[in-house]
């Protein structure tokens, strides 16, 4: 693990491959850590001719918590949202690609190819439209725009995803059981759920750096990030969306709205596949993201 400060925010990063090569950023999810991406996947993008580099968003992991801002309630979020205000919240998802940026310029990489997963998605998203200049293409991966007509995840999805976590530093088990049973309802049914692989990497996160109210404040800056419709419709990137067909979270038809919203954007569902990146998926994935990357590559 890596560590850097970037306009005053700590930012815990790894990387992989030659730092020659394109740099490609990966983007985490709501609430995750970067490894996530697992080694086996980015060691995997690296050999496709890649400086791979995979960070903490802020109130993960290595980088700087927000514990002191408290973390907003549920209720009283989507009761302001519902009355069609705008509440105040710790960040944005505006902030947190801020973040991104800030780590490319300490690490003196001008352009990158940018790949974000859900969350990470809108992220990823943003600095395609907000910061043109510095992504050379995009993959958004089960992620959305922000349109309002788009079909919401199941009461009963949103309700397992909103139950209160038990606190892993007092019941390590019970939290670990809690994201057991939430990661089991988002599969697909194309794919082995690998149990095990699922509890390590759980427990590593804990080990690595629990942030209370973290994954509040991150469901609150993509609550109010609203329609980003309009700013992609002015993404030049070449640009992949990736989504699983069966995504009971974020589903398909989000997917299909943000390829439609980007011009030129390839869409590629994923039969079998849920809110998750199986180890199964990672060679179509990766050869599709490494694709996608040169096209971008041969129009410069």
């Amino acid at each position: 693990m890596h560590v850097l400060t970037a306009d005053g925010i700590r930012l815990a990063y790894d990387s992989y491959g030659q730092e020659t090569d394109e740099t490609m950023l990966l983007i985490a999810g709501l609430g995750t850590q970067r490894i996530r991406w697992t080694p086996a996947f980015c060691e995997a993008l690296a050999a496709q001719g890649f400086r791979v580099i995979c960070f903490d968003n802020r109130d993960t992991g290595g980088s700087t918590h927000f514990t002191q801002l408290p973390a907003p309630q549920f209720g009283a979020l989507a009761a302001a949202l519902m009355a069609g205000q705008r509440p105040q919240v710790p960040y944005t998802l505006h902030d947190m690609a801020a973040d991104a940026v800030g780590l490319l310029d300490a690490l003196g990489i001008e352009r990158v190819h940018v790949v974000g997963r859900s969350m990470g998605g809108m992220i990823a998203q943003i600095l395609a439209s907000e910061h043109a200049e510095r992504v050379l293409s995009l993959t958004s991966i089960m992620s959305s725009t922000g349109n309002p007509a788009l079909p919401a995840a199941s009461p009963e999805v949103m309700a397992l995803m909103m139950r209160p976590a038990p606190d892993p530093t007092n019941d390590e088990a019970g939290f670990v059981a809690h994201s057991l049973a939430f990661a089991r309802c988002i599969a697909g049914t194309g794919f082995s759920f690998d149990e095990q692989a699922h509890r390590t990497i759980v427990r590593e996160e804990i080990r690595r750096g629990y942030a209370p109210g973290g994954f509040a404040r991150h469901v609150a800056a993509m609550a109010v990030a609203g329609d980003r419709r309009a700013r992609l419709a002015t993404i030049k990137a070449p640009t992949l969306v990736i989504h699983g067909a069966e995504d009971p979270l974020i589903l398909p038809a989000c997917g299909e709205d943000t390829a439609r919203s980007i011009p030129g954007a390839e869409f590629m569902p994923i039969d079998g596949m849920g809110h998750e990146l199986p180890k199964e998926t990672y060679a179509i994935v990766i050869d599709s993201i490494a694709r996608t990357a040169r096209r971008a590559t041969r129009a410069a």
